[in-house]
């Protein structure tokens, strides 16, 4: 692909100066238009060393509000030390900008795939998927990704080194790093060949830009940025005329008769068959609680040892005695490895990010623990029933999670996710308990009482959920928490049995 390339390709003055001036002007419309429409936009700057990218990525921001856009220069694992303590993409999701905002990157998440070393057996494939995921994920939820590529011969890019290097403010910019990619030019430029074609997506691709005359380059990489952004502002005028008509004609005929028909399709009833009455004596819960809690202490111990985080979920309904199970499980363990986050309604700063941004950047650090108090999975609860989500948006979320989930796991982390069924009626006393207890009363609201009417909604969203979410990395344990003895011995040890499992510990019950 890159050898196609005809790096002869120059502008001149005259055509530069009639061509570039309006670009500008129209970017720094658009700027404002995105701003307005609440569009993310990304802009990466990617290829060979002494390629111009700074150079170009200051053109580019010449015409721009300073205020909406964030440019990013991205170091490579080995130089940020940091970036051992979480899975790769993690500091990736952190600096997304947010709705309105343009985010712009001179190297990117495509680092790691830039620094395979040319010879041996890489990792192209596996990093290249991470990335693609991420970026399909940003692109679903409305971000315009741009990406440039620059590309300038081997002889070019060696008369640049040599030139940076005899310049006194330049020459710290030239390192064994610089030399030993021109001296391998040929083989690496196979290896970025095969980065970009497993990476150029629709919803994300390349644009190739002959980069030996900065004009012709300025010039393309305006021309790209303009028409993207124009293109994505304009599809969304497009479809919100056309839901504004659609809403002025009323709903078309059939279509409840379709909901219906959709609604009477077989599904599974894993939390209706549960055997609600399984319990445990105080004698017996009294005897398996610290044993089960030491386990945990220990093995916190060892997962730090060993550099492996910990994933522990709770989803379920309200009063299913989340907390309680919350307080055992931390009970005994080393208050600076882990960390609970209680998940509430995203406040303003998370809603302007992708709905999975406030979980990406709240995993633990490598060998800590974090425990979520109602998760990443309330995009396909109450976000799909109460209708904070489109039904596009939670469906393609099972997607979403599975694969976000995957990635933890393939970066070391165990998962363990808890869903806990109470029954109405339980439900009902837990709820009539907490209003009566001054000391309780403050854990029960109106939102709580109006759920209740919602109980059928929920109960659907949560089997599905459990269908399509249950994986072999991260499967779910449905537990019967009508008795919150039993509930709080069952989530104690799965979780120690989780860790065991995965640190290859055998150990009898």
């Amino acid at each position: 692909m890159l050898e196609k390339i005809d790096l002869s390709r120059k502008l001149g003055k005259d055509e530069y100066r009639k061509t570039a001036p309006p670009l500008r002007e129209k970017l720094g419309e658009l700027q404002r238009r995105a701003r307005a429409a609440n569009v993310p936009i990304i802009i990466v700057f990617e290829g060979w060393e002494a390629s111009g990218k700074g150079t170009l990525t200051n053109e580019l921001i010449l015409p721009l509000d300073p205020r909406g856009f964030r440019v990013h220069y991205v170091h490579s694992e080995s130089e940020d030390s940091q970036n051992v303590y979480w899975p790769p993409m993690r500091r990736f999701w952190d600096i997304t900008p947010p709705r309105g905002s343009i985010g712009i990157f001179s190297h990117s998440w495509y680092r790691a795939a830039m620094d395979e070393q040319p010879s041996g057996q890489g990792r192209m494939g596996e990093i290249c998927d991470g990335i693609s995921s991420f970026e399909r994920q940003l692109a679903q939820d409305g971000c315009v990704i741009i990406k440039f590529f620059l590309h300038i011969s081997k002889h070019e890019q060696k008369l640049r080194l040599k030139k940076m290097d005899s310049d006194l403010s330049s020459t710290w910019r030239v390192n064994e790093r610089e030399w030993r990619e021109n001296e391998n030019y040929d083989a690496k430029a196979k290896k970025l060949d095969e980065m970009i074609q497993l990476t150029d997506r629709a919803y994300a691709p390349w644009t190739l830009v002959e980069s030996h005359d900065r004009r012709h380059a300025t010039v393309k990489i305006l021309a790209a940025v303009t028409g993207m952004i124009e293109k994505k502002l304009d599809e969304l005028e497009s479809a919100a005329l056309k839901e504004t008509l659609q809403e002025a004609d009323g709903p078309r005929d059939g279509q409840d008769e379709i909901s219906i028909l959709a609604k009477s399709t077989l599904s599974p009833s894993v939390l209706k068959n549960l055997d609600m009455g399984k319990k445990l004596c105080q004698a017996e819960y009294d005897a398996k609680l610290p044993k089960l809690q030491s386990r945990l202490r220990d093995l916190q111990y060892q997962l730090y040892k060993v550099r492996r985080p910990m994933v522990i979920a709770f989803e379920g309904q309200d009063a299913s005695g989340k907390g309680g199970c919350i307080k055992r499980l931390t009970q005994k363990l080393d208050p600076r490895g882990y960390q609970v986050s209680p998940t509430a309604a995203p406040n303003d700063w998370e809603r302007s990010h992708h709905y999975l941004w406030r979980f990406w950047t709240a995993f633990p650090k490598a060998g800590h623990i974090g425990i979520y108090d109602r998760s990443w999975y309330g995009r396909v609860l109450v976000e799909r029933v109460e209708g904070f989500a489109r039904e596009d948006e939670w469906r393609r979320a099972y997607g979403e999670i599975n694969e976000m989930e995957a990635q933890w796991r393939g970066y070391g982390a165990i998962i363990a996710k808890f869903w806990l069924q109470v029954g109405e009626d339980e439900q009902m006393a837990r709820f009539r308990e907490r209003q009566q207890n001054p000391e309780k009363n403050w854990k029960i609201t109106e939102e709580d009482w109006r759920n209740r009417d919602k109980w059928q909604s929920y109960e659907e969203a949560a089997e599905e959920m459990l269908l399509r979410t249950s994986t072999t990395y991260a499967p779910w344990t449905i537990v019967e928490a009508n008795d919150k003895l039993y509930a709080r011995i069952k989530v104690l040890r799965h979780a120690v049995s989780a860790a065991e499992r995965a640190l290859g510990i055998e150990r009898p019950e």
